[in-house]
């Protein structure tokens, strides 16, 4: 399903996705993707979960990290930088009364790569927080978003 939204003065084409959830016992449910992937996820321990998938919280911050990860190898890729590897640590604090929001969030990044240039891999993750990551834009409307990066140079550590 597509329709054309207007957000922020300039035309959207809006498509759908979708996810299906289904509780199994406990706390546990399992989850799945529009695109056919599934897991489990698990309440917190507090709340009868037994530890047997991720909490949904926990989904949301691997959610953002690794969209911004795709964006950023994404980006480099394309900027012919040849990348060999790219983590992405996300620490994050939440409110301590319920709901529990992010308040703030922060993702560093460690790309390596030959000949890998710093002002290369600062311009992608910019190009992730500030235009391309969907998961960051949107909570960013909720939560500081921050984010910093190291570049290694494979080339000069072998």
């Amino acid at each position: 399903m597509h329709r054309i939204v207007q957000t922020e003065g300039f035309e959207q084409r809006e498509m759908s996705m979708k996810a299906h959830i289904r509780w199994l016992d406990g706390m546990a449910f399992e989850v799945e993707s529009g695109s056919g992937h599934r897991q489990t996820v698990d309440g917190p321990p507090d709340l009868g979960g037994q530890e047997r998938g991720p909490r949904p919280m926990e989904l949301l911050l691997e959610g953002l990290g690794s969209c911004s990860a795709v964006d950023v190898v994404h980006i480099l890729q394309r900027g012919r930088h040849a990348v060999s590897d790219c983590t992405v640590e996300v620490d994050a604090k939440r409110a301590d009364t319920p709901p529990k929001v992010f308040t703030s969030i922060h993702l560093h990044f460690r790309v390596s790569g030959e000949a890998l240039k710093p002002a290369a891999v600062a311009r992608a993750v910019q190009l992730s927080a500030d235009k391309y990551c969907s998961a960051s834009l949107m909570l960013a409307k909720a939560a500081e978003l921050t984010h910093s990066h190291e570049t290694i140079d494979t080339a000069k550590t072998g």
